[in-house]
């Protein structure tokens, strides 16, 4: 459920970003990799959390930080190409 969440936060977080991007007339190339910046840091201390609060070694917890950050920054690459 966690990580559902987290992609959840992902997703709009990804979805604020490129509404204020285009709010303030940001290039949207821009602003996708200001996020992709910020996520891939979120999501390293989702990883560094699960590891040394929740017991799991970082092998266990390598497939889900792929699907927090990768599903989100798939989302973000997505946005890029498709809506100019």
């Amino acid at each position: 459920m966690h990580t559902l969440i987290m992609v959840a936060c992902g997703l709009m977080t990804l979805a604020i970003v490129l509404l204020l991007s285009a709010a303030l007339g940001l290039a949207r190339g821009g602003a996708v990799a200001g996020f992709l910046a910020i996520w891939i840091v979120v999501a390293l201390l989702n990883l560094w959390i699960g590891v040394q609060h929740a017991g799991y070694t970082v092998w266990q917890e390598l497939p889900i930080f792929v699907v927090v950050f990768g599903v989100p920054a798939a989302a973000a690459i997505f946005a890029k190409r498709h809506f100019r």
